[in-house]
């Protein structure tokens, strides 16, 4: 071999060398810098995401991609028949669709003082630092006005809402929902990380009722999470929070019990859980991190769909519109129906000599068809995360309203 060729393989080789070390360098330190364990020190009550953001780089961006989010279109421009069915209440003074996770504060502030007279309770799932203000001021928390508590928030949901800044594991924050847990007999202790990934959502995204004595946040789950156990749970105490001032009935508002229509569905009875589909993992760089912009999985459905279903991303687009635009004119006819129900119960009740028994019985069918079909009108996904549940609930629903109708008029007939 010639000096030469023995030169040429020498320097071939120094190159190698540093190209091969250039890039272990590289992907070593990417690695290092972003993996999802623990990467600095965290103090215990830290309420400010973007000091978590240094830390975690990749999840910050994921997270700032909420700011995107901007619309927020009135319910009342697809559901109509919301007006008449919250009349007397807050809710039909204004219901917007709400902008996500990073704009809770602007937009409790922003809504209409009708909706703010359950006082500070109204809080309780807009930011980091309601956990520490509870602590603070332990059960009168609850018996506080709403600006007293809004006046001292300044930071929106957060990472220390679902996350424990020392180890990262995530935990429950908020009390109303470790003491329904406790009430089930859960060992919080033993709750496994999947469901744990569906539980840190369960602390908001769920129906509640503020207890009449206290105003405290409850979780209304003792006889079980399905629509008709929740309202045998308020019929056991005759729990009302408004009366219907054209039907005169007594009505419990159901707010977004997305969990409680989650579980027993498809998806969760494989396993799946709310981060899996609403947080996928992605690709930043070299690197996989959790997703912390919290949107419709139509939105990521390679990574949110595809990694289960082969069955190509137009295919399950035309699933999931199939499966909504049913749940959706179905849902319309049960907005119908029940607006009908307190059309005839007015008349009903403005009706001299009306049969009482038989006026009640209408009010109770109406309070119920009501129930169910608001189950389903402030839940997320229109029918998607449970389908069957939904078109349940409808069913029951538009069935339950078509009694109330004809025992309203029969009630007129002498």
């Amino acid at each position: 071999m010639s000096a030469r060729m023995r030169q040429l393989i020498f320097v071939t080789v120094l190159i190698l060398i540093f190209i091969g070390g250039a890039a272990a360098f590289f992907f070593t330190r990417n690695n290092q810098d972003s993996m999802e364990g623990i990467q600095g020190e965290i103090a215990a009550n830290e309420t400010r995401s973007e000091v978590w953001g240094k830390f975690y780089p990749r999840h910050w961006d994921s997270y700032q991609a909420n700011l995107n989010n901007t619309e927020k279109p009135s319910h009342f421009e697809t559901k109509p028949y919301m007006k008449t069915i919250y009349a007397g209440f807050g809710f039909a003074a204004e219901y917007n669709e709400p902008r996500g996770h990073l704009y809770t504060l602007e937009d409790i502030r922003d809504i209409d003082p009708a909706r703010k007279k359950s006082g500070a309770a109204c809080n309780t799932c807009k930011s980091t630092q309601i956990p520490e203000l509870i602590q603070k001021y332990g059960d009168k928390y609850y018996q506080m006005s709403f600006e007293e508590i809004n006046n001292q928030l300044r930071e929106p949901i957060g990472c220390l809402d679902c996350h424990d800044p020392k180890t990262m594991d995530l935990r429950i924050s908020r009390p109303a929902l470790k003491e329904a847990l406790e009430r089930q007999g859960r060992d919080l202790n033993k709750i496994s990380h999947q469901e744990m990934r569906s539980l840190v959502c369960a602390q908001c995204h769920v129906t509640y009722y503020f207890q009449p004595e206290t105003k405290k946040v409850i979780f209304p789950w003792d006889k079980g999470i399905k629509a008709e156990n929740i309202l045998a749970y308020y019929d056991d105490f005759q729990f009302s929070e408004w009366i219907h001032p054209l039907a005169g009935t007594g009505l419990a508002k159901v707010r977004h019990a997305d969990y409680e229509t989650f579980m027993g569905s498809t998806h969760e009875s494989a396993g799946v859980a709310c981060a899996d589909c609403h947080m996928p993992y992605t690709k930043v760089g070299n690197v996989k991190i959790s997703s912390h912009d919290w949107s419709s999985p139509l939105n990521h459905i390679e990574e949110s769909c595809t990694t289960c279903h082969r069955n190509g991303i137009e295919w399950l687009q035309s699933r999931v519109t199939t499966i909504q635009k049913q749940c959706k004119e179905t849902q319309d006819m049960a907005g119908e129906a029940v607006v009908l129900a307190i059309n005839e119960l007015k008349i009903s009740r403005e009706t001299p000599g009306v049969d009482q028994a038989k006026l009640k019985q209408a009010m109770d069918s109406h309070r119920k068809a009501q129930w169910y079909l608001d189950f389903v009108m402030v839940t997320n996904g229109y029918g998607f995360h449970n389908p069957t549940e939904t078109l349940n609930n409808l069913s029951k629903s538009i069935n339950y309203a078509h009694q109330s109708v004809r025992l309203a008029r029969e009630a007129r007939v002498k």
